[in-house]
């Protein structure tokens, strides 16, 4: 039988003591907690402008993972150039049939650009 390879992770709120605050975390770090009271949901931490074209930053950014010019990749797909560069650019969208074109040739699942 398979095992999971990732562990879940869960994350934990408490009200209690303020004195017993640093006394809880050394206790949850000892069982391999660790606080991430200070970090961000990562949409937080990026320019909207990257977040609003987010399937076309995601195609260039394999795109370029290939080592693929947007002439080449549009050989391979049969998409046109011009409209490859639309959808990085966030012009025009990809589409579930050009998102399995795309998957097939940089070799990711087509879910992300969906």
């Amino acid at each position: 039988m398979l095992e999971h390879t990732k562990k879940p992770h869960i994350e934990l709120k408490f009200l209690g003591p303020a004195e017993n605050k640093e006394k809880a975390i050394c206790a949850l770090q000892s069982l391999g907690f660790h606080d991430t009271s200070d970090s961000i949901p990562w949409r937080e931490a990026f320019p909207k402008e990257l977040i609003e074209n987010e399937s076309g930053n995601c195609l260039a950014g394999a795109r370029h993972k290939e080592g693929l010019t947007q002439v080449k990749l549009s050989e391979l797909t049969g998409i046109p150039q011009r409209h490859i560069s639309e959808m990085e650019r966030g012009k025009r969208p990809i589409g579930k049939k050009n998102a399995l074109l795309l998957a097939s040739v940089l070799k990711i699942n087509h879910r992300i650009f969906l």
